[in-house]
């Protein structure tokens, strides 16, 4: 399968339920990839190595997989060590997203970009800046991802839109350019495929029932407190 070209210009689809909730099962997780794919999904954004296990049989469609850790020790959250995205290429993962930013973690972000090329896996650099990009494809990443833009130190904002300067700015740079965080719905993926945008990754407002209906609900309690 030749996965950039099964991704490019289509739709991926974060499944990833809120932590600890009543959907945060592998069986779950497998189901939402399923219905995922069921409505037109190329490709899907796997959390866990145990969610990858339960999804891989059950889909063709290209797999991103990444594994979340959090540590007192470093702000990094996505896939932070060799062994975390080693796993994931066990696990049946085409892609291993990592933390392309240069914040400190465990191991090194150029060791574990090394070691999901060396592993046989496609690397997607889930980054904050346009340098994060710049370095992550002088290293081999054949997908960079505006995944971190607006959550880190350096880029947080009170700005709720996505970043699309800095889709532009990835595509400028050529490669694979993944738009992700904050694409929550149609016009705004419109907007990203315009900026330059070879696929884009939708989560929260899909897989994350409890947010969603949190927002849905906010007018109710709204009109209640008049």
């Amino acid at each position: 399968m030749d996965v950039l070209k099964t991704l490019r210009g289509g739709l991926v689809v974060s499944c990833q339920p809120v932590d600890d909730g009543p959907m945060d099962y592998p069986e779950i997780v497998a189901a939402m990839a399923e219905a995922a794919v069921a409505g037109g999904a190329a490709g899907l954004r796997i959390e866990g190595v145990d969610n990858l296990r339960a999804v891989r049989p059950r889909v063709t469609v290209p797999i991103i997989g990444i594994v979340k850790r959090d540590s007192a020790d470093t702000p990094v959250r996505i896939t932070p060590r060799i062994s975390d995205a080693l796993d994931l290429v066990r696990a049946g993962a085409d892609v291993v997203a990592y933390d392309a930013t240069p914040r400190p973690r465990e191991d090194e972000r150029d060791a574990i970009l090394a070691a999901i090329l060396s592993a046989g896996a496609l690397a997607m650099a889930d980054s904050a800046t346009l340098e994060d990009g710049r370095s992550a494809r002088a290293g081999g990443a054949s997908i960079l991802g505006t995944t971190l833009s607006g959550y880190t130190a350096e880029t947080e904002r009170d700005d709720p839109a996505p970043d699309l300067d800095l889709v532009r700015a990835f595509r400028a740079l050529g490669g694979f350019v993944m738009a992700e965080g904050r694409y929550d719905t149609p016009a705004l993926i419109a907007a990203a495929l315009d900026a330059g945008a070879d696929s884009v990754t939708v989560g929260s407002v899909l897989t994350r029932l409890e947010v969603m209906t949190t927002r849905f609900c906010a007018p109710f309690a709204a009109r209640a407190r008049q």
